[in-house]
């Protein structure tokens, strides 16, 4: 009978001990799940409550020797359900400074549904994308809207269902006096692994045109960029920037080129 009671108690004590580890886990586990999925691209900087709660501002990709610089203003607040035990997913994101709302995120490991919101984004970060962009150095809002969308994972790769759209509007560039340059729209459908773009522009004085493939991490674009009708003049030494001019009928356009 003593032994039976010192089991028990055991028991207890080591279910007590692995209860109290899931409760008090470090939200530090969140950006090493982080980085993982992003492959280091993405990092948590100031990481503060539990695995389950917390907070942290998203910074970009670091090294061992530098520090996290935040990529979005204010800070990134999460609630983990505990039923992510039993295999189910249910987790809120949200930051009122640049979410239209919090991010709901349902389903089970293998498939998510992501709730619709927006993110203003910081135009200042489309420098790191490369040329021309570091060249022009964009400045504007940004907005990217969603709708429901469903991610899942077949073979270990990602795939996502549904339709975006990114909002670039009052655009300018450190390269051009002409300010704005235009108001633009980037329309994206998900279907698997392969995203469709469409540019097209709301208002000029500059511009822009095109479609495009994204696949697999790889970005694919055709299109061209032009000025407005009388406004040629003041957009030439912009233009001659983007790439090389080409003749289409009586209009001169700038052939945007991306494989």
């Amino acid at each position: 009978m003593q032994k039976k009671v010192v089991f028990v108690w055991c028991l207890v004590g080591v279910l007590s001990t692995f209860v109290s580890v899931l409760i008090f886990l470090p939200a530090s586990w969140v950006g090493v799940l982080l980085e993982k999925q992003t492959m280091g691209r993405l990092s948590l900087g100031d990481v503060q409550g539990s695995f389950w709660r917390g907070s942290a501002f998203i910074g970009g990709a670091v090294d061992q020797k530098s520090a996290v610089t935040a990529l979005f203003p204010g800070r990134f607040s999460w609630k983990i359900s505990p039923a992510i035990l039993l295999g189910q997913v249910a987790v809120e994101l949200e930051n009122k400074q640049v979410m239209s709302a919090p991010l709901q995120v349902k389903g089970s490991f293998q498939q998510w549904y992501i709730s619709p919101a927006s993110i203003t984004l910081p135009p200042e970060r489309l420098e790191g994308l490369g040329a021309p962009l570091n060249t022009i150095g964009p400045t504007g809002k940004i907005v990217l809207h969603w709708g429901q969308l469903e991610l899942s994972v077949v073979e270990g790769k990602p795939l996502l269902n549904g339709a975006m759209k990114l909002e670039m509007n009052e655009m300018a560039s450190r390269a051009s006096s002409v300010k704005p340059l235009g108001s633009y729209l980037l329309a994206l459908n998900w279907k698997g692994d392969v995203a469709n773009l469409v540019l097209s522009t709301h208002k000029g004085p500059m511009m822009l045109e095109g479609n495009g493939v994204l696949q697999q991490g790889r970005f694919r674009f055709s299109g061209k960029a032009f000025a407005e009708q009388g406004q040629e003049e003041r957009m030439a030494n912009l233009l001659n920037l983007l790439g090389r001019r080409r003749q289409e009928g009586d209009k001169q356009v700038i052939a945007l080129e991306y494989n």
